[in-house]
Order: C-alpha cells, then sequence, then structure tokens
C-alpha cells in the first residue's frame, strides 16, 4: 500500500530551533566535533566516558539521547586555492583530489517527551497509527527547562572535549537549494546539495531510493559482551608489550568500511519507579526459582543489577544501538553483512540481522522522533555501561 510521506511524517514543526514531533516531543540537535581517530590515550577515553556519564545524569526523566554517526563514501574535493597558499599546499590539494574516503557526521539529539506519553512498542508506534499534541507542546515552561539542562549537557560535554554546536531551523529544515538533516535521512545521503526524491520500501527488504538497506541491532542482553569499558586495544597496533587504545564501539564507526549509520540510543526514565518495577520482578523471580535453575539464575542477575544501581549510585536505564547499512549494488548486500558482523566480532558482540522490526526502528531514527523508539527493542543497563558504547572519534581535521 503507497503513503505519502507528508501524510504519515512524525515531525510536525521545526520551530525555536528545536524539532517538534507529533506526539509532543520536543527534541534540541547539535552538531558533535568528536577528537580525531587515533590520538587519543586510556586516560583520555576514561575522560570521555566520564563527561558521558556526567551529561547523561543532567537529562530530565522522559527524555532520549540520541547520538546518530553518519558515515559516506565520498572523494576528497579540495577548498577554492587562496592568494597566499604556497605551492606545496597546491600540489597537496592536487594529490588527494578525487581520493576516496569515508565522511563523517556526528550529531547528538536531545528529546524530553511529554509526561504521561504512552510507551512506544513495535506495535504501538507512530509508524502505524496516528496521535493528538499533549499539553507540553504549547508550554514555554516545558521548552525553557529543556534550554536549561541541553544547556548544561553542552558545557559538560565541551569541557571532555567534545565541541558541541547548536542546529538552527536552517540546518534542520530544506530550501530550494539544499536538504536540511530531516530530510537527508529520509534520502540517507550525506550530500546536503542532493535534492532527489526518493521512495522508501519498508517491507520485503528496505530500500530507500535506489540504496538497498540492512538493519543490525544490539539489543538482546545474550549477544552483548560480558565486559566493556572506555576503550579497547587495536591489534593492528598492538604489541603483547605496548597497548593501543581506541574506543570501545571504535570498529563501528571509522574502521567500518562501508557506507552506515551506527544510531546510539539512551533512554532516560524515572529511576524509583525503575528500581521498584526491577524489585518486584526479583520477588516474582524468587517465587519461581524453586521450579527452574533459569529463574534462580534470573532472579541473582536482577539482584545483582539492583545491588549495584543502590550502593554505587547507578542512573538505570534503557538502551539500544543500531547500524544501518546501505549499498547501490544488491549483489554487495552479502558482503555488508560479512563487514558488520566483523565489526561487532571485535567487540565480542553476535551480529543480529533486524527483519521484523526494522521499518520502526529505522521510523525512530528519525531526526527528532527518538521517542517513538520501541521499548521492546531495548535493554536494561546504568549510565556507566551504555556510554561505553557510543562513538568518541572522527576524521583528522586539517588545520
Amino acid at each position: 500500500m503507497e503513503k505519502w510521506l507528508k501524510d504519515i511524517s512524525p515531525i510536525m514543526d521545526v520551530e525555536h530551533n528545536c524539532i517538534l514531533s507529533k506526539q509532543g516531543d520536543i527534541t534540541i540537535a547539535f552538531k558533535a566535533t568528536l577528537p580525531e581517530i587515533f590520538t587519543q590515550s586510556g586516560d583520555d577515553f576514561e575522560a570521555l566516558h566520564q563527561g558521558w556519564v556526567k551529561s547523561i545524569r543532567t537529562l530530565p526523566k522522559d527524555s532520549v539521547l540520541h547520538q546518530q554517526d553518519w558515515f559516506v563514501h565520498s572523494s576528497y574535493k579540495p577548498e577554492p586555492a587562496n592568494k597566499g597558499s604556497s605551492f606545496l599546499t597546491r600540489s597537496a590539494e592536487r594529490y588527494f583530489t578525487g581520493r576516496s574516503f569515508l565522511e563523517h557526521y556526528s550529531y547528538i539529539l536531545l528529546t524530553k517527551k511529554p509526561s504521561g506519553r504512552k510507551v512506544s512498542t513495535s506495535v504501538f508506534s507512530s509508524l502505524l497509527r496516528p496521535t493528538l499534541a499533549p499539553e507540553q507542546t504549547i508550554s514555554p515552561l516545558a521548552l525553557q527547562e529543556l534550554e536549561d539542562k541541553a544547556g548544561q549537557f553542552q558545557r559538560i560535554l565541551t569541557d571532555a572535549g567534545i565541541k558541541l554546536e547548536r542546529l538552527t531551523n536552517e540546518a534542520l529544515l530544506s530550501d530550494q537549494h539544499k536538504a536540511g538533516l530531516i530530510e537527508r535521512y529520509f534520502a540517507l545521503s550525506g550530500d546536503e546539495h542532493s535534492l532527489l526524491i526518493n521512495d522508501l520500501q519498508l517491507k520485503e527488504g528496505m530500500q530507500v531510493g535506489d540504496k538497498y538497506c540492512q538493519l543490525f541491532t544490539l539489543a538482546d542482553m545474550d549477544a552483548l559482551p560480558a565486559i566493556c569499558g572506555s576503550a579497547i586495544s587495536y591489534d593492528k597496533y598492538s604489541t603483547d608489550k605496548t597497548r593501543f587504545p581506541i574506543g570501545f564501539a571504535g570498529s563501528l564507526g571509522l574502521l567500518l568500511p562501508c557506507n552506515h549509520i551506527y544510531n546510539q540510543y539512551v533512554l532516560v526514565g524515572d529511576a524509583q519507579a525503575t528500581l521498584k518495577k526491577l524489585e518486584s520482578k526479583r520477588l516474582r523471580l524468587q517465587s519461581l526459582s524453586a521450579y527452574s535453575r533459569e529463574n534462580a539464575i534470573a532472579r541473582d542477575a536482577v539482584n545483582d543489577f539492583l545491588n549495584e544501581c543502590i550502593s554505587q549510585s547507578r542512573l538505570p536505564v534503557k538502551a539500544h544501538f543500531n547500524i544501518l547499512a546501505w549499498t547501490t549494488d544488491k549483489e554487495e548486500l552479502k558482503d555488508v553483512k560479512n563487514l558488520v558482523a566483523s565489526a561487532l566480532a571485535q567487540m565480542n558482540v553476535a551480529a543480529k540481522s533486524e527483519t521484523a522490526g526494522a521499518a520502526q526502528i529505522f521510523w525512530a531514527g528519525i531526526p527528532g522522533n527518538a521517542g517513538d523508539f520501541p521499548v521492546n527493542d531495548t535493554f536494561d543497563t546504568v549510565a556507566e555501561q551504555a556510554s561505553c558504547f557510543l562513538n568518541l572519534e572522527t576524521n583528522y581535521r586539517s588545520v
């Protein structure tokens, strides 16, 4: 069945440099400038990790942190030569002109969901049914509170070494000469000057225009690594005596040589309500532990999680991570799958190719629609562990 995007788009409008969804979610977007790859030490990664944990703690309840990292194949285009540029500078520009590389764009979107908003699942997604805008969308106080929290979030990350630039209405929306961030996601295009209109096919294989897509998720607790940290050793540059660190999720970023988007979601809810719910689950498993060893093991796991949250003042959150990879040649999909599986294996993660819920997850990835992410595709964790899976590095920059 064919539908027009304007009729089912979850985005209502962009005002005051914020994205407003039809569900009443308010989103503030930043463009992030991350540290250059292969330039950070283990202590630097730990400082970045602590900065992320502190910034997540500043977010209000019923909010979502969505980091969206784009990695798109591009060719080097030199900047217009200045009269004062030297012979060596011009020669270097000519030498690298046309060389292929993986261009990286990183965006951080902070979404505040209205209080009392119904929990989104794969069944109850804005892709499947419309909704009425709640009171938060017309409350200036709610917007001001989000602005204040976003300001604290920005200052903490800036002190940690991540520069954030607030995206304005012009960067989020499209005009006659360029495509905004929202429209570029619908086209999976890193080029803001590409104004082609594309069809979206979200069943029987995801397809966006001439791009064939595959979605891989990290949402199953059984598939996650037993140990995670702020950094991991890069085997190619490490020896038996020396350790060369990269970000824990570095293999899903610039080291994954294909067109892809790495989506990272951290959902912050009511911490006390979450702990109370887990306590009820522990008691339920306790009463069932005599019937099977699996229930006893699950009870111990929930009990350990509660003890860690309370004794070490951890912030319980829900998290989800996925890789949306694409190619214009359908025959290359198998190669793309092998590349992603290999990258995940470096983190000791089992690759899961998402099919049943791919459409809803893709839909929640629309900038400003993270509040509609299906909660059944998330897992319970704490802010310290969730921050390990965030992308921390980018390309080298010219001085």
